[in-house]
């Protein structure tokens, strides 16, 4: 029989596991360290952010206005408040200006931020300092100071852009309201905040270009690759995890934007065909004192932005995934 030949230290031998089981349980624990070392950050974040949305949510579901905010208790309305909302036809037209004008502020300020990144390689040492220098004096400016400053250039009775331009020969504008229509209104508020977000894209942007390989550069201008082409096939593949993380904090930037235009275009102009998302909310839960009504409209809004958020990362995603 093959069991009457194993000797005993043999048979001792192949009963042995422990050697393994300790070098499993030693694998283990080396996979969830990291994990371990994350925790205390994510109870953090939960505790910081986790609260007051669900607080958020719970106030969404229930009538809370002055009354209710005096006595510190609200009356449980179910979904009164969003069927509210979305029974609304100012919330569908401030969805549509909000989303139109959220991809007008992404579009120009990716666009011209990554320009202005190649601009910053190609320059010389010095330029680059001076050039650096000046985005960080903007990324570092107050947004409360930028509206004052840029409404002091764009205002009618003495403002420097209806100046210069008139000197110009551009026009007469002499006195020209830049806040009399809606289309300038908003022009004048994405100019603003494509002003103020160029410095961050652009100086990530110029970070992420040190990592494009200058031998794949090469090989593609010696076989006859021009700068689009070598800029398209070699550094947007590189470029893309960041210009996706730029892109998607640009998304949930503008679309809930509020301090810009509610300053700029000044309350007393503030009408529903102007609207965008930051300031209906504003009108709705606070100006009106109708919190409930607002909470559902930021939970609204929160869904909107990871559903873009998400969309466009897994497109581009997908995208990255077919070119290689």
């Amino acid at each position: 029989m093959l069991g009457s030949r194993l000797t005993p230290d043999a048979a001792i031998a192949g009963a042995r596991p422990g050697p393994r089981r300790r070098v499993s349980r030693a694998r283990v624990a080396r996979g969830a360290t990291p994990y371990l070392l994350l925790l205390p950050v994510a109870v953090a974040i939960g505790a910081i952010l986790g609260y007051p949305l669900v607080d958020l949510v719970r106030l969404s579901f229930q009538r809370y206005g002055l009354f209710e905010l005096i006595r510190h208790s609200g009356s449980w309305v179910g979904v009164a408040n969003y069927s509210s909302v979305l029974r609304d036809g100012v919330f569908w037209h401030t969805l549509l200006r909000t989303v139109v004008f959220t991809a007008a502020n992404v579009g120009l300020t990716m666009v011209l931020g990554t320009l202005l990144a190649l601009l910053l390689v190609r320059v010389s040492a010095w330029a680059r300092v001076v050039l650096t220098a000046g985005l960080v004096l903007v990324w570092s400016m107050p947004v409360v100071v930028a509206v004052q400053v840029w409404y002091w250039m764009t205002n009618f009775q003495n403002g420097v852009v209806n100046y210069v331009l008139t000197s110009l020969g551009v026009g007469d504008f002499f006195q020209h309201d830049w806040y009399a229509t809606t289309f300038s209104q908003l022009a004048l508020v994405t100019t603003l905040i494509v002003w103020g977000a160029l410095p961050f894209v652009a100086i990530t942007v110029y970070a992420a270009l040190a990592q494009v390989p200058h031998e794949l550069v090469e090989a593609a201008q010696i076989d006859g690759a021009g700068p689009l082409r070598v800029f398209r096939d070699v550094t947007v593949p590189v470029l893309r995890p960041v210009l996706l993380i730029l892109t998607s904090l640009s998304i949930i930037w503008d679309f809930g934007v509020f301090t810009q235009p509610y300053l700029l275009i000044g309350q007393s102009k503030i009408t529903p065909g102007n609207y965008l998302m930051g300031i209906y909310l504003f009108e709705e839960g606070y100006f009106r004192g109708d919190y409930g009504r607002g909470a559902a409209i930021a939970i609204l809004m929160l869904l909107i932005v990871a559903a873009l958020s998400v969309v466009y990362v897994r497109r581009m995603a997908r995208m990255g995934e077919e070119a290689t």
